[in-house]
């Protein structure tokens, strides 16, 4: 224990950092207790909270998950000088958005088999499945791609539309015609 105390503990003043190794260090089994410990869940996601850190070793710890998890981050300022990593609900479960061209891995699959089941609920954005949600699949002219989500709404919001009513009225109104000339839509 000594040894992991200094590698996050490196000055005598007792500053927490990053270390450098992360990549080989942030296996499954301790991103299951970094969840555990500083997960927190969200309507469409998990933040990590990673205030203490600086903003240089938020960074490194959000390479290693995007890079070596394959999963879609972003980095939020929760107040000055303290940020957070919140991870996008489509790479929450399989349940989430799915592309043709995202070949990314699930944070409940990663990390569920080492989880408590008293910490399950902070993964509750890709356990939970609403049976009232309208699937939906979009292709994009543009460039080429089919993908699939679980509501309008999430559709929406991955597309940057203002409201998730554009995907509506698209089929109140019988469309044929691609949205802004670039995506069609199909309920599933």
């Amino acid at each position: 224990m000594t040894e992991l105390h200094y590698l996050f503990y490196p000055a005598k003043h007792g500053v927490k950092i990053i270390p450098y190794n992360i990549y080989n260090m942030l296996t499954p089994v301790a991103l299951a207790h970094m969840v555990m410990g500083d997960g927190t869940a969200r309507e469409y996601g998990l933040e990590i909270c990673t205030n203490s850190y600086s903003l240089e070793d938020v960074v490194r710890l959000m390479n290693v998950l995007i890079i070596r998890y394959r999963l879609e981050c972003t980095l939020h300022i929760h107040i000055k000088n303290q940020y957070r990593i919140y991870i996008r609900q489509n790479t929450m479960s399989n349940g989430g958005a799915v592309s043709t061209h995202w070949h990314g891995t699930e944070v409940l699959n990663i990390v569920s088999p080492f989880m408590h089941s008293s910490m399950l609920y902070k993964l509750k954005s890709a356990l939970s499945n609403p049976s009232n949600r309208q699937k939906i699949e979009v292709f994009d002219l543009k460039e080429n791609t089919i993908t699939y989500y679980n509501s309008f709404r999430e559709a929406a919001r991955a597309l940057n539309f203002p409201n998730h009513k554009i995907i509506s009225n698209y089929f109140l109104r019988n469309q044929n015609k691609p949205y802004k000339d670039r995506y069609t839509f199909k309920k599933l």
